[in-house]
């Protein structure tokens, strides 16, 4: 994790999950946040628990401009500028598929998970062009690989991590650095709030996703919002100063290969299409080597 001293942050979408995990790493780091959340009782917790000294709590739906500007005018008025942008705030989106696409969710869905990030960086450049600055933001392995997210989530997800690559090149001249995460299966509660679940039991969800989640990837465990917000911090520090306009998966190695490439216990789809189990194909193997060991 790199070093944030001094260093002015604005995280959204940090009540909870993946943004509240890098409100602490942040804090931890050295830096200042502005953290913006529509999660009023958590986002105030959340100030109250480090101080507003270090941590301004500021109301903000991302996809309205008027609430993203009062995140600059906070850590202008705060901390005197900003250093780093964290574009974070999200959710599932319309679960609805090509053929029964609901219009008015997928612009809802554009709004929140595509538009807010060219909005938020567009706010973040008079205040970072004249010194530089690191903006971050979260796309996800939905971005690179079917059948991971719904089709608007994926497409929005998709445009995040390329927006980085165009904003890094055209935002170089102010030595603004411009990057974007690629997050897997991290135990938060967007898959529970993506299931209608209320927040209180989205979060419970989020808890258990955690303690099961481990055998749908080679690291063996779920990921949490930590790994995510180191990530960022490094992105956000000096030690990544000659790093711009990438894509970086952390996902836990999910994106590697289909499961048999990484799972011995996993037969993987030839043995699947023959009807045949593991174990099955391990028999046949020593049967034959056995015939081969009489002739």
């Amino acid at each position: 994790m790199g070093d944030l001293s001094g260093k002015t942050a604005i995280i959204t979408g940090a009540a909870s999950g993946i943004g509240y995990a890098g409100v602490e790493v942040f804090v931890e780091a050295g830096a200042n946040v502005v953290a913006g959340d529509i999660q009023d009782e958590k986002g105030r917790a959340l100030e109250t628990r480090f101080g507003s000294d270090r941590v301004r709590y500021v109301h903000c739906d991302v996809t309205k401009t008027a609430d993203l500007q009062k995140l600059f005018d906070t850590a202008q008025d705060a901390f005197g500028g900003l250093d780093i942008l964290w574009n974070n705030a999200g959710h599932g989106g319309t679960p609805t598929g090509v053929e029964e696409l609901d219009e008015d969710g997928f612009d809802q869905t554009v709004s929140l998970l595509l538009k807010s990030v060219f909005v938020g960086t567009k706010l973040a450049v008079p205040m970072m062009k004249e010194k530089g600055g690191s903006i971050i933001n979260t796309s996800s392995i939905s971005a690179v690989c079917a059948g991971y997210a719904p089709v608007t989530y994926s497409v929005c997800k998709k445009g995040v991590a390329h927006f980085s690559k165009l904003a890094a090149a055209e935002l170089s001249k102010y030595k603004i650095r411009v990057n974007a995460i690629l997050p897997g299966f991290i135990a938060t509660s967007i898959f529970g709030s993506s299931l209608g679940l209320s927040r209180e039991q989205a979060d419970q969800m989020a808890a258990l996703v955690e303690q099961q989640g481990g055998r749908m990837q080679p690291a063996g465990r779920t990921g949490v919002g930590k790994d995510i917000a180191e990530m960022a911090a490094y992105l956000a520090s000096e030690k990544a100063g000659f790093i711009t306009g990438g894509e970086f998966l952390v996902d836990g190695g999910m994106t590697v290969g289909p499961r048999h490439s990484w799972d011995q216990t996993d037969g993987g789809p030839l043995l699947d299409a023959l009807g045949i189990s593991v174990e099955q194909a391990e028999e046949m193997r020593l049967a034959m080597q056995a015939e081969q060991d009489k002739s």
